[in-house]
């Protein structure tokens, strides 16, 4: 039997009409997404996007979740970290140019306050390359990713050993006092200096070489893209050179009393004055070893025991006091010694005020 082409079309026509009503229905009944979880996932990182190259980069710099790369809304506490960054990198520039500028600042002690400063001004960098790989960067690169997440590493690490030098400078210089300046020399401590930046270097270029957890994000830490092992072996090397500089200024404390005692035996007219220098030299111990607990002690312990299941804002909270640790370095080690404020004077005003004091320090001051 022949078949009518006007009916045979029509028929078409109709089975098509059929097809995209049906495809708008099953369209409609899709449940859309409400507006109280949408604008949650924007302002805090999810979990789910913990995936992208992107996230572990920001991740390491302190967010636990990550949040998407440059399509969704910026965290706040990218924004923090971010602004905490730039500061850093900008007080600690400052004391490099001091130390860099200064001609008479060249003994160890200013080249470990330099090389403090080194390690704080590339974590302030490292922050804000990680927002910018974050945010910014289309499309995102695991490459660009790792290597600021190794950027992270090894400023940090360089920070805290750096940390470390400085006190076991403090006490060698109280220890022996009496050939302290002919055995600590310029090159034994830029040799020192240069095999643990080397070290901290390897520890940055891990992810690189493939300890990350970007292949298998159950593995994953609070610190992406550290795995939850590599992760709590840093948290307990931290915990252990913590652990070292708290008995190196117990040991300081013990030396610093034993000095203010030995001249307060020999000259009784200025035993008060000693007393006072060494409760001076007391509440800076406390406060510099105060500071440094506050903010690295909470999040070491967190990076222990938590992984990427956890809230993103958990690790932002305690990461972000972590990193102000590098804003209050400077503060601490470089803008409270006596030469260099007297260059910043001199730099900045081109006088040194009447008022300013430039007594040496004792072994009592700690």
């Amino acid at each position: 039997m022949l078949h009518n082409p006007a009916a045979a079309a029509a028929a078409m026509e109709e089975q098509l009409r059929q097809q995209q009503l049906l495809v708008l229905l099953n369209a409609s009944s899709r449940p859309f997404p409400s507006s109280s979880s949408s604008s949650s996932s924007s302002i805090w990182p999810s979990n789910s996007s913990a995936s992208e190259p992107v996230t572990a980069a920001a991740a390491a710099g302190g967010g636990g979740g990550g949040g998407g790369g440059g399509g969704g809304a910026v965290s706040p506490w990218d924004i923090a970290l971010c602004a905490t960054g730039t500061a850093v990198a900008c007080e600690n520039a400052l004391v490099l140019a001091v130390l860099f500028y200064t001609p008479s600042l060249r003994a160890p002690m200013f080249l470990l306050i330099g090389s403090l400063a080194l390690a704080d001004l590339l974590a302030g960098l490292g922050l804000v390359v990680n927002f910018t790989v974050q945010y910014l960067l289309q499309p995102p690169n695991a490459a660009v990713a790792l290597s600021a997440a190794g950027l992270l590493l090894t400023a940090f690490s360089a920070s805290v050993c750096s940390l470390l030098a400085i006190t076991i400078d403090r006490y060698l210089s109280l220890y022996n006092a009496l050939t302290y300046h002919t055995e600590r020399t310029l090159t034994f401590t830029c040799a020192m200096l240069l095999l643990m930046w080397l070290l901290c270097l390897g520890v940055g270029l891990l992810p690189l070489l493939g300890w990350n957890c970007l292949r298998d994000q159950a593995t994953c830490s609070v610190l992406r893209p550290v795995t939850k092992d590599n992760a709590a072996v840093l948290a307990v090397t931290f915990l252990l050179l913590f652990a070292l500089m708290l008995q190196l200024y117990l040991q300081i404390c013990k030396i610093a009393f034993r000095h203010a005692q030995q001249i307060a035996v020999q000259h009784q007219f200025i035993a008060t004055a000693q007393v006072t220098s060494t409760r001076k030299g007391l509440s800076t111990l406390s406060f510099i070893l105060g500071t440094f607990a506050l903010c690295w002690i909470p999040f070491a312990v967190y990076s222990l025991v938590a992984d990427s299941s956890y809230p993103a804002v958990y690790t932002y909270s305690l990461a972000l006091p972590a990193t102000c640790n590098s804003l209050i370095n400077p503060v601490i080690y470089a803008f409270r010694n006596p030469d260099i404020q007297k260059s910043l004077w001199l730099a900045c005003c081109g006088c040194i005020p009447s008022t300013f004091s430039s007594r040496p320090r004792t072994s009592s001051d700690v």
